[in-house]
Parts: C-alpha cells; structure tokens; sequence
C-alpha cells in the first residue's frame, strides 16, 4: 500500500473538496494517484456529495423504528420537500431508523454501521443517494428511549408512509401494567408533544440555563413597573410559575381536556390502571426545527434577471 501523507490528502481535499477520510481513502484506492484519486471520488458519487454539502437541507423526514421496550427517531433532511415523497428516500428513512434503534439512538454509530442494501457505510449509502437524488442529504440527529418494563408509545404527524413522517414523538411509560392501555396513554401524551412542544419532561429535567434567562427576562420586565423590590420578587415568581406550565410536559394543561395537566392525566390513568406509572421521558423531532431556512422569492427571481442593465 503506498504511503499517504498528510500532504497529499490536504493537496487532494483541497483540489476536490472532498472530506479527510474520503480523501484519504481514494488515495489509498488509486495507490497515491492525485488524478486517478480524482475520479474514483467522482465515480464513488462523493465530488457531487460534497459540492452539495454546504447547501441548507431544511425538508425531509422523521423516521421511527420500535422494537419491543426500545424505540429509536431520526431526521434525515434534503433540501426540497419534493424528496420526502421519492420512495427511495423513505426506504433509507425507515431503514436508518432501524439501524439507529440498533445503536442506542447514536448517530455516528449509526452512520459508521452496515448500509441495508451492501454499499458499505449509512454514510456512503447517503452519499450515493445525493449523487443519485441531486440533493444535499443528511442524517441530522438520532435518540433513542427504552425501558425495563413498560412501553415506548410513538405519534407521527403529517404521514408520509408507514413509519415516516413530518413529527415524529417517543413517549417511555415505565410500569407493570396492561401494555395496550399504556400504549394508548402514550401515545395520547405523545400526541399532545407533537402540539404543545415542551422543553422538558419535569421541572427538574428543565436546564437551568433556560430557567434563569427567563428569569433574569422577567426581573427586567417587572422591575419597569416601579413597584417595590418584594413585589417585583413575587411577580417574577408567578411569571416563573406559569413558565413551568408552559414548558414542562407535566405541568402543562392537556390538549384533550385543558381542565387538567398532563401530569395528572397521568396519575388517574394509573390508578385505573392499578399500578404506578411513571414517565422516564420523551423525544420530539420536527422536520428542520431550528434550521435557518432560505426563502427564495422565484417572481422577484426572475424580474431582476429581466431587469435592464443600467
């Protein structure tokens, strides 16, 4: 096997644009061959993959996978929502669930596992969907909730197929009872997730980083009112409180009966049910949550490339 320098693999990166270990490994392929190195990239799909890199890749899906007291999601983007129709793609969603559920819900281990159909890697199986599709794909993010006894209920909202969706939730219910019932009651909170978003399970789950920003917010916005420092202490808390209620899963008013909290709903299901039930967690992806998304006005497009040259 030649010997691979450093060098080379920066002269190769920075002549194609390809990643550091792609780089590297056409060279080890093409026996240190700058050119011939060039084009195994090229044939490998990798070139158009990395071309399309750094293109914002908003749209795509949510996948779920479950397997008895185990349940894996992952959000895997492109960057039109044309692609979360191509049948291709929601074979590799549903299939990169399944190999996320597999590997604890971890993503790089996810990526660096088996591919489904033998083209190596998930990595490199993506890689040769973008040279295939022409779009920037992704694995975004992948978790993954389990239990010892108990059920791991799932919602998805706007369902593209079996498994595959825009809103994806996993609600883990540890308990010893009926496994249909939990599953009903789970997948009831899980849908109120799915609409409500909150940040975390309980009040203690809440980062504390997020709890005193809005709390310093708060103090700022009560300070203006003149009133005494007691009072403005008191009225921080009251806003605090009601913070709690809109962002902890528990604390907040159910959306299937708003005259109770979810926490509560909780509790009478339980003593229906005869045992404890406890929540241990949930997970809420929604297809480019977060991700800065480029709009692009097509008329306004076309106008300026009409527009006369002054």
């Amino acid at each position: 096997m030649a010997d691979i320098s450093a060098a080379l693999v920066k002269q190769l990166r920075d002549k194609t644009g390809a990643g550091m270990m792609d780089a590297k490994k056409a060279l080890v392929e093409t026996g240190g061959d700058i050119e011939a190195a060039g084009d195994w990239l090229r044939e490998k799909g990798i070139l158009k993959a990395a071309k399309k890199a750094d293109r914002i890749a908003a749209e795509g899906l949510i996948g779920v996978a479950t397997s008895g007291t185990s349940a894996a999601v992952v959000e895997v983007n492109s960057e039109t929502d044309f692609v979360g129709k191509n049948a291709e793609f929601q074979a590799a969603v549903k299939a990169i669930a399944g190999i996320a559920l597999k590997n604890g819900g971890d993503p790089t281990k996810t990526l660096h596992a088996p591919a489904p159909d033998g083209s190596g890697t998930v990595g490199e199986m993506l890689v040769g969907l973008v040279a295939k599709i022409g779009e920037n794909i992704s694995l975004r993010r992948a978790a993954s909730l389990s239990v010892n006894d108990g059920v791991i209920a799932s919602y998805l909202h706007n369902v593209a197929s079996e498994g595959l969706g825009k809103i994806g939730v996993l609600v883990a219910l540890e308990s010893t009872g009926d496994k249909s019932r939990l599953n009903d009651l789970g997948r009831k909170v899980a849908m109120h997730v799915a609409s409500a978003k909150p940040l975390a399970a309980t009040t203690a789950e809440l980062d504390q980083a997020v709890v005193e920003k809005e709390r310093q917010i708060q103090t700022a916005i009560a300070s203006e009112s003149g009133k005494p420092a007691n009072v403005v202490e008191k009225m921080v808390e009251g806003r605090i409180r009601k913070f709690y209620q809109e962002s902890v899963l528990v604390e907040q008013a159910f959306v299937m009966d708003p005259d109770t909290t979810v926490g509560k709903f909780i509790e009478k299901h339980a003593k229906e049910l005869g045992v404890d039930v406890k929540l241990k967690g949930f997970v809420r992806y929604e297809v480019g949550e977060g991700i800065e998304k480029v709009v692009n006005d097509f008329a306004a497009e076309v106008a300026s490339m009409n527009k006369p040259k002054e």
